[in-house]
């Protein structure tokens, strides 16, 4: 329903009474820290927030969580949401995800029924003949209810055993144990330090090859944490130790300490393939040695490409090396060679750079599978494999019609199970649009594309009152940022629609067609949702990516507020009515447009929110995104690090937004510290007498592993202090 002024009296008379019967918060005084940085001084007046073990710290967070979740949950349009948001989430009897198909037809996947809570790992037989094997819960119950959740897993190639890592509370901090398929036992004893996963089976399953953690010792600092991580193999069933098989110090590859490597066995036996990641750096450095030799113990191992060759994904079939780069290429072109001898500067280009973006390959039996975006909406097509083996120059794909324009991602790299397999003809994919819930599609080798039916469908998977519309907004430097709004259909543009506009910006990652139930429970109360796609998102290629990248990332923050700009002037709302969301390193994007232009928005919201980039460095996960944002270790990364840094851009005396921030204590990825800081420098600041909310989660972490009722209550919050602020009708 339209929220109109007595429900934003009431939302306003409820919030206000919340804070009324609240006792005192306590107050965290700020410091004198300081860090000087060739020659600028920056302050940290809220240093001490990262002490989370310290009791007044301690106490300080738990207060002002409670706080945040009384006063929520006090907003009388939260329960109608809440109740919206779980009609929407259980109305498909079942929610079906990451489907892995082995020999024999058999199935694994991840599935979440109506009355579940956690996603638990399941089998089907070619006969279509169901079995459960893993269910998380039995974890948490003998952790005293902790919620436990599956990381990751990996089936063996003949789908007898299955490799899964689990983690408690939202940690990550996954342990690695084997299930036999046909007992439901488990085999062999856990294996910890199994984060990143990484697992590849031999062909013949005797063997298992994953990525370990370093073991720290007692006192070691926790920036160690992510470093001389290695390749280990272990032989499930056996009491033998992991063997290490790849890291720093493997003759013949050049690994540092914080690069992560990864492990890929081709499914014809011949070569063995070594990833060497930079933590979140998208360029690769690959390897490549004998598959037999590496069994026996004696690899010799040689260099593919290193990451000035600007590849970005790859894929092997029938002796040859496909690439994706974007040498000479901005929207990336298609190269590949032999293996043996592969030099990029000689490879063959199979597809020339066009005007479709380049975003994905993936080998199969038949053919390498091709995924590329014309504008927001992705296209599938195909090239058959060579029988005699040659590449093809200047290919032109096959394309294949698929049921709806929307999105789909391609998984099936060289060693990790996923949409496609080198084993198996054709790939399944998982495909939905704006309007249209995801199901899961099988492509066959003749291009035939039907639905599974392995996600269940509900009533609500294609809502014909909806539409999305797509705007391009004009930026401060004449850049056109792609916008798409989603909406009720004759929505009237009258200026007065609270508006929520959502950005992500960084690594990369393009904002593509999803569905989302939370988002229908949203546009039910009254709203209208807008998705950006500012500069750091690659919608339009390499180009764009870079330019919204390290020293250029404030293309970032006003592309969004440009979005913001473009949903005001054509009148789908006002700054009183438009609210603000990031995640992650999202919460630089929403964080900078706030400290930019506070009086255009009336409520910003971050989640699990990058907010201190200055300090960012000095954490575990700081390192690895070094590739990403810089380092304050050079004065141009020190500059570019202070400009996107939220919590050092705050002033005193200023009218900001009303803020929620929220997070999970035990995040692996973004310190919790970096919204606490935030928060206690927002509360001391401004001046507006808006709200700063700090909503913290004792029993989650960056949001992997998370409960369904954990996310639908979060959901609930944020839209229901979203309708609170959006519907004051003035600042």
């Amino acid at each position: 329903m339209r929220l109109d002024t007595s429900i934003a009296a009431l939302l306003l008379l409820a919030a206000g009474a919340a804070a009324a019967q609240a006792p005192a918060l306590p107050t965290i005084g700020p410091g004198t820290t300081t860090d000087t940085f060739f020659g600028t001084v920056v302050a940290d007046p809220y240093r001490r927030l990262e002490d989370v073990k310290d009791k007044e710290v301690a106490a300080w967070m738990k207060a002002h969580s409670e706080h945040a979740h009384r006063t929520l949950a006090a907003l009388p349009q939260r329960a109608a949401l809440l109740a919206s948001i779980k009609k929407y989430d259980d109305a498909a009897s079942a929610r079906v995800v990451e489907v892995t198909r082995v020999r024999g037809g058999r199935l694994f996947y991840k599935k979440r029924g109506v009355a579940d809570n956690q996603f638990k790992l399941y089998t089907r037989d070619a006969q279509g003949r169901e079995a459960l094997l893993v269910d998380p819960a039995t974890f948490a119950r003998k952790a005293g209810g902790k919620p436990h959740a599956i990381n990751w897993y990996a089936p063996s190639p003949d789908g007898r055993r299955v490799a899964y890592g689990v983690s408690d509370s939202g940690s990550e901090s996954a342990t690695l144990y084997v299930v036999d398929v046909a007992s439901r036992r488990a085999v062999g004893s856990p294996l910890p330090r199994a984060d990143f996963g990484g697992a590849t089976w031999t062909e013949d399953a005797s063997r298992l090859y994953f990525v370990q953690l370093q073991a720290l010792a007692a006192g070691a600092s926790p920036l160690e944490k992510y470093r001389n991580s290695r390749v280990v193999w272990v032989t499930p069933g056996t009491r033998a130790l992991p063997r290490a098989v790849l890291g720093p110090g493997t003759p013949g590859v050049q690994i540092a300490p914080e690069e992560i490597p990864f492990l890929g066995l081709s499914a014809d036996g011949r070569y063995a393939f070594a990833f060497i990641i930079n933590g979140v750096q998208r360029e690769q450095r690959v390897y490549a040695a004998d598959q037999g030799a590496l069994l026996a113990g004696k690899p010799q191992w040689k260099l593919l490409f290193d990451r000035d060759s600007q590849i970005v994904g790859s894929a092997y079939a029938q002796g040859t090396l496909y690439a994706v780069t974007y040498q000479g290429a901005p929207r990336y072109k298609l190269i590949a060679g032999a293996v043996e001898g592969f030099d990029p500067a000689k490879a063959v280009t199979v597809i020339a750079p066009g005007d479709s973006v380049l975003t994905g390959i993936a080998a199969a039996a038949d053919a390498l599978y091709i995924e590329q975006r014309d504008g927001n909406v992705k296209r599938l097509a195909k090239l058959a494999h060579a029988r005699d083996g040659r590449v093809q120059a200047n290919a032109t794909p096959t394309p294949i019609a698929l049921p709806v324009d929307g999105a789909f991602v391609l998984t099936g790299d060289e060693g990790a199970n996923g949409a496609a397999d080198a084993r198996l003809p054709g790939l399944l994919i998982d495909l939905q649009g704006w309007t249209r819930a995801r199901q899961i599609y099988s492509v066959a080798a003749d291009g035939g594309v039907r639905n599974t039916g392995l996600q269940p469908a509900g009533p609500y998977d294609s809502p014909e009152h909806l539409v999305a519309t797509e705007l391009q907004c004009k930026s401060h430097d004449g850049a056109m940022v792609p916008m798409s709004v989603i909406h009720k259909k004759g929505l009237l543009l009258d200026g007065k629609q609270p508006t929520l506009l959502y950005g992500y910006a960084s690594y990369g990652i393009t904002e593509e067609p999803f569905f989302s139930t939370g988002r229908m429970a949203w546009i039910d109360a009254g709203g209208v949702f807008a998705v950006a796609n500012p500069r750091g998102t690659s919608v339009y290629g390499q180009d764009w990516y870079k330019a919204g990248f390290q020293t250029s990332k404030a293309n970032t923050w006003k592309d969004f507020i440009a979005c913001a700009e473009t949903l005001i002037a054509q009148k789908y709302t006002e700054p009183s009515k438009l609210g603000i969301l990031g995640g992650s390193a999202g919460g630089i994007l929403v964080g900078r447009a706030m400290t930019e232009r506070p009086e255009l928005f009336a409520a910003v919201i971050s989640a699990v929110g990058s907010l201190d980039m200055v300090r960012a460095e000095v954490t575990p996960n700081g390192i690895p995104n070094i590739p990403e944002f810089g380092t304050r270790a050079n004065e141009a990364g020190f500059r570019a690090l202070l400009e996107m840094s939220t919590l050092h851009q705050i002033k005193d005396g200023v009218n900001y937004p009303a803020v929620l921030l929220t997070h999970g204590v035990n995040d692996p990825r973004v310190e919790v510290w970096e919204s606490t800081k935030a928060a206690a420098r927002l509360m001391a600041a401004s001046t507006s007498g808006r709200p700063v909310l700090l909503r913290l989660d004792y029993d989650a972490g960056h949001g992997v592993g998370s409960t369904k009722a954990q996310q639908q209550a979060e959901r609930a919050d944020l839209y229901a202090f979203l309708l609170w602020q959006l519907g004051r009708g003035g600042k």
